[in-house]
């Protein structure tokens, strides 16, 4: 199961947004920006920025989140969002002795499927355990012949074996990571990533990461959500056709901020 926590952001978020934006449109110096940027001021600057689409502002702050309980497919896909940090757990160095992994729904639901995929999931374990031993074997008479301590032999040569070893390890083998996004790819992640059409695993974790940030910065993120939350749906022909139903999940539903935006 996905678990995801916000473990840090820019303090004050929308203040420092709205300062940005309050730069470009006013005669404000450095020492006077922040004057004025009540709980008004700040909604009005940065409802000023989403109508105009101005969003190089939104860019001054920035989410780091916690992930955990996420496949490796899943990895591959969000790290194409290329303007973000990522620190992934690695397979390279940290043995995977009986690994976890993702059991999507749709086998979860029928019982020969998922009894298959078990299956499945144990044989890798198997295989990556046997890798893992006779790699181990090979690497270490080689470090032992090369004239290294026994002990540093040992340490080595465990490295060496799961670095190859891991390539009979499956997507669905979890992992964990360490994000971070500025606001504006962040807005670009859930146009993306909370749309219908997206895949099942990415769609749940980027709104669960929507509801995280909408808790401290709920104007900013207001409109945040599939591109249908507010325009027409982006996606043409392959329109999930559910545009009403989006919008009163994203600005009325379950995945609602706490602002009413005028």
């Amino acid at each position: 199961m996905i678990h995801v926590k916000l473990i840090q952001y820019t303090g004050e978020p929308e203040k420092v947004i709205s300062a940005a934006a309050k730069l470009c449109y006013s005669n404000a110096g450095v020492d006077d920006i922040l004057d004025g940027l009540d709980r008004d001021g700040i909604e009005r600057f940065l409802n000023l920025l989403m109508d105009m689409g101005h969003e190089s502002p939104v860019e001054h702050a920035s989410f780091t989140f916690a992930i955990e309980g996420v496949s490796r497919s899943l990895l591959a896909q969000i790290t194409r969002h290329r303007i973000a940090s990522f620190s992934v757990k690695s397979q390279r160095y940290v043995r995977e002795g009986q690994f976890s992994f993702i059991v999507p729904p749709e086998i979860e639901a029928v019982p020969e499927a998922k009894a298959r995929f078990l299956q499945s999931m144990q044989e890798d374990q198997q295989a990556y355990d046997e890798l893992v031993e006779i790699l181990i074997q090979k690497h270490y008479q080689s470090c032992l012949a090369e004239g290294m301590p026994e002990k540093k032999a040992k340490a080595s040569a465990e490295k060496k074996a799961i670095e190859d070893a891991r390539f009979v390890l499956p997507n669905a083998c979890e992992t964990k990571m360490v994000m971070t996004m500025n606001a504006r790819s962040l807005m670009n992640f859930f146009r993306l990533r909370c749309c219908n059409r997206a895949q099942w695993e990415i769609r749940d974790l980027a709104e669960k990461m929507l509801l995280l940030v909408k808790e401290v910065a709920p104007t900013l993120f207001y409109y945040a959500g599939p591109g249908c939350v507010k325009g027409p749906c982006p996606e043409g022909k392959m329109s999930c056709g559910k545009m009403q139903e989006v919008r009163e999940k994203f600005l009325g539903g379950e995945v609602n901020g706490k602002v009413n935006r005028h």
